[in-house]
């Protein structure tokens, strides 16, 4: 056989079986990982990458007749309804039965599911096809990271029931999580607001069905209804001053700041304290939720092994205080969610044993940004900040490191 000439032809030679499928449903997760190959190699703006070429495929394979390709334009027509030139796709005349089916699907049931820390969300809807012929009840599945902002992986399949049976049961026997009923409409709005994030990613989360699925997932949450406020929820504002300062009063005055010792801190190393208290609210504030009271053995990691050595200069004092500090916040934080107290001995133990590591970076030094990097020189260096002319004559004397460096 010639090999493909194009995309296209590579599609087609892909799909040249796709009348022999059993049913609607495995046609449609057959053209939603043809088009998931599209969906991998974009760029920017993965949806639009999709639609495009879907929009191509159907101009280019317009005079084709055989039953594949007649087919496999229904099944695309069906997955991405808004790609130019699907209203004239019209079926072949040896269409197989099921194509009457494709995208013909109705809710069974919504759920959510997730962590108690509130690190991710799974999503799971179930949907049947209007006649059975179109094949099995199956299940969508979205994971939502609520810590980097995007819906990390996707996921079709069945049986339906078997799968919600498994979640049921997973959430059961783990006090650390939930399960509950969810409207479909935040269920859609939860899952397309942080999949679209997913869609711009510059390289996509690693394994998974994320890309194959793509296509399939977008046509399923289509079908569900929209919030009577469509648009997407805005960010919550960072604390105040004066509600930073009295958050960190009512924390200096609970029980697990007497517990680390943190409510007799004075003289030098008071300073330190309520520096590395700082850190810990400017760190919650990065985040969409900005919840100073998120804190799970995960959030601790981004935050004492990455973010803290890339936006704060600590000298050796906030060095040794940091971990006492965020190992009292985090407790004193779960009591106030009301977690239960093995999550809050989870993040402890997470914390303690992150402790060698996050003096290690310190140490090094190795994942400073530049501009902390040259920040921390100034310091080592002697140089006040606050003294415009001593910072300019530093910054002059080391102009062609700090250009190295690319701070």
């Amino acid at each position: 056989m010639a090999t493909p000439q194009t995309p296209y032809d590579a599609v087609l030679h892909a799909a040249r079986d796709v009348t022999k499928l059993e049913s609607a449903l495995d046609a449609e997760m057959l053209g939603s990982a043809l088009l998931g190959s599209v969906y991998a190699i974009a760029e920017t703006d993965r949806d639009a990458a999709v639609r495009e070429f879907v929009t191509g495929f159907l101009a280019a394979t317009a005079r084709r007749r055989i039953a594949a390709a007649t087919t496999i334009r229904q099944v695309f027509a069906a997955l991405i309804p808004n790609a130019e030139g699907t209203e004239r796709v019209r079926p072949g005349s040896q269409a197989p039965a099921w194509t009457g089916q494709l995208g013909r699907v109705h809710l069974t049931g919504s759920w959510a599911y997730g962590d108690v820390y509130g690190d991710q969300t799974s999503y799971l809807a179930t949907f049947a096809y209007d006649d059975a012929a179109g094949g099995p009840e199956h299940a969508l599945v979205a994971l939502v990271d609520h810590n980097i902002g995007i819906t990390k992986d996707i996921f079709v399949g069945g049986p339906a029931e078997r799968i919600l049976d498994q979640v049921r049961q997973m959430c059961a026997d783990d006090e650390l999580t939930w399960f509950r009923t969810e409207d479909p409409a935040q269920l859609r709005g939860e899952v397309a607001r942080h999949l679209a994030v997913t869609d711009d990613l510059g390289e996509l989360p690693g394994e998974g069905s994320l890309a194959t699925d793509r296509a399939l997932v977008g046509a399923r949450l289509a079908l569900l209804p929209t919030a009577a406020d469509p648009t997407s929820p805005a960010e919550v504002e960072p604390l105040s001053a004066a509600e930073r300062t009295e958050l960190v009063r009512r924390f200096l005055a609970a029980p697990e700041a007497a517990r680390f010792g943190l409510d007799a801190v004075d003289g030098p190393e008071l300073a330190s304290l309520h520096f590395c208290l700082s850190l810990v609210l400017d760190h919650s504030a990065t985040f969409p939720d900005a919840d100073p009271m998120r804190w799970s053995p995960a959030v601790a990691g981004l935050f004492l092994l990455d973010w803290v050595h890339r936006r704060a200069v600590l000298d050796m004092d906030d060095a040794a205080m940091l971990p006492r500090v965020l190992r009292a916040w985090a407790r004193y934080a779960s009591r106030q969610r009301g977690l239960p107290e093995t999550a809050a001995t989870r993040t402890d133990e997470a914390i303690e044993e992150m402790v060698p590591e996050f003096a290690r970076l310190y140490s090094t030094g190795e994942r400073r940004s530049p501009a902390t990097a040259a920040v921390a020189q100034l310091m080592a260096d002697g140089v006040d900040p606050d003294d415009p002319a001593a910072l300019d004559a530093w910054i002059e004397a080391n102009r062609h490191r700090l250009a190295d460096d690319g701070a």
